[in-house]
């Protein structure tokens, strides 16, 4: 049976770099690549990584711009021990929230190599806490 892939394309200031970021720091798999853009599939996500530095913005000017994911709490929280070990910079270091109640969660935000963030979430209580009808 078939399933849905999500897809997302970005710019990114050096291909190589991005590809071995996302390689070395979440394990992605690369798909197609081409001489100025790639793929990477990372959380069941096809990811093209687009070689186009001039389009890359500032940090300033990323305002909420971000893509994630949400994981199951045992999977963010071997990530989030795995990220730590491995000393990678954060925006915001693992930590949780609302803990004990239905609306308990984890996250972590992080940036790749030209700016890019990342935010990885769980939830105790998944239906709750994003209001599941």
């Amino acid at each position: 049976m078939f399933r849905p892939i999500f897809h997302l394309a970005f710019p990114v200031r050096d291909l190589e770099e991005s590809k071995n970021f996302y390689i070395t720091t979440f394990g992605a798999k690369v798909g197609r690549v081409r001489d100025k853009w790639l793929d990477i599939f990372l959380f069941e996500a096809q990811i093209t990584l687009h070689e186009r530095p001039s389009e890359v913005l500032p940090m300033r000017e990323h305002g909420v711009r971000h893509f994630g994911a949400v994981l199951a709490w045992s999977d963010w929280e071997m990530l989030a021990n795995r990220l730590d070990e491995m000393r990678v910079q954060f925006k915001v270091k693992p930590n949780i929230s609302g803990v004990g109640t239905d609306a308990e969660q984890a996250k972590m935000l992080l940036s790749d190599p030209s700016g890019n963030a990342i935010e990885v979430k769980a939830y105790r209580n998944l239906s709750v806490a994003l209001e599941i009808k």
